[in-house]
C-alpha cells in the first residue's frame, strides 16, 4: 500500500499564551463539530469489516478557525487537534497536565448518526476515533458565548458546541 506522513511547522505569535497552565476549574470546553468522521471512514473504506456506510472524512485545515479564536484574546485558554487518540485521549492529557478533571456532557458532543451506528457496531468509543479538521478548546466560562459564536461563524465550525467543563478532582479523570 501507499503510506503518507505530513509535518506541520509554525510559530506562536508574540503574546498568545495557551496550555494547560492557564485552564481553571469552571472553564468550559468546546468542540467544533462531530466526532469520528474520519477515523470511520477511514476502517469502512479499508473494506475488511464488510461495513456499507457512507461516510466521509472530516479532513480540513484548522489552522484559520484557531487563528479566530486567538484573536479573541485572553478567554481561550488552551487548544488542541484531536487527531490522534481522538477527543478523550487529548482531554485525558490535558486533565492530568493542569492537575485537574473534564466533566463531559455526552449528549452534547455531535456524533453523526452513521459514524455512532458504525461504532456500535465495532464496539469503538467515538471519543477515542482520530479526528482531522476538528479542534477542542477550553475557554473562561464568561467568554463561553462569544468563542462559540465564533467557532459556529467559520465553515469548520457550523457544528461547535460546549460538551464539557473543568472541574477540581484529585484524580484528574474525564467523566
Amino acid at each position: 500500500g501507499l503510506f503518507i506522513t505530513t509535518a506541520g511547522v509554525g510559530t506562536v505569535a508574540d503574546g498568545v499564551d495557551l496550555g494547560a497552565h492557564r485552564v481553571q476549574p469552571g472553564d468550559r470546553v468546546l468542540l467544533s463539530g462531530t466526532l469520528a468522521d474520519h477515523g470511520m471512514a477511514v476502517i469502512v473504506a479499508r473494506g475488511d469489516l464488510q461495513l456499507e456506510a457512507e461516510i466521509e472524512s472530516d479532513t480540513a485545515c484548522v489552522h484559520e478557525l484557531a487563528a479566530s479564536l486567538v484573536a479573541l484574546g485572553e478567554g481561550l485558554r488552551w487548544m488542541r487537534d484531536p487527531t490522534r487518540g481522538g477527543l478523550a485521549t487529548a482531554l485525558n492529557e490535558l486533565a492530568e497536565t493542569a492537575g485537574l478533571a473534564v466533566v463531559l456532557d455526552e449528549a452534547a458532543i455531535p456524533v453523526r448518526p452513521t459514524v455512532n451506528a458504525a461504532c456500535e457496531i465495532l464496539g469503538i468509543d467515538p471519543l477515542y476515533v482520530a479526528n482531522e479538521g476538528k479542534l477542542v478548546a477550553v475557554c473562561a466560562a464568561c467568554d463561553t458565548d462569544r468563542l462559540l459564536a465564533a467557532m459556529r461563524a467559520h465553515p469548520l465550525g457550523r457544528g461547535a458546541a460546549i460538551i464539557g467543563q473543568v472541574i477540581e478532582d484529585r484524580h484528574h479523570f474525564v467523566q
